[in-house]
């Protein structure tokens, strides 16, 4: 598994860890069942702190993501069979994105047209 890290990010890189593993699944890099670095392994191949990992794999196992079992280590759950694609949360964290997207000047149609591009990238 390739982590590009930014170091030099406003973003934590324990939430990097996670975004990207995120969109490896999404995009179907990383498939329900595969199993994922340890956080030792994943810690010494980016260069952090192992402690750095570890919170991004216990933010993904909360979310839902990731299962983790001492036999076989970190997996992608398969997310499909869950019934959590829309709850709250996803709810909130969109509508407060489009939220800003408004505040800053975009029209409904921009928004529309700019998720409709976002959306071909995440499915192509």
């Amino acid at each position: 598994m390739l982590l590009r890290i930014d170091m030099t990010s406003d973003i934590p890189i324990y939430q990097q860890i996670r975004n990207q593993i995120v969109f490896a699944a999404a995009k179907g890099n990383l498939k329900p069942g595969d199993a994922l670095p340890t956080v030792r392994q994943l810690a010494q191949d980016i260069g952090v702190n192992p402690m750095t990992v570890n919170k991004a794999y216990a933010l993904l196992k909360d979310e839902g993501i990731i299962i983790i079992d001492r036999r076989h280590g970190a997996q992608i759950r398969d997310c499909g069979k869950t019934g959590m694609v829309f709850n709250q949360d996803f709810d909130r964290r969109l509508e407060l994105l489009l939220s800003e997207a408004r505040m800053k000047g975009a029209s409904k149609q921009e928004i529309t047209t700019h998720l409709s591009g976002l959306i071909d990238l995440v499915y192509e």
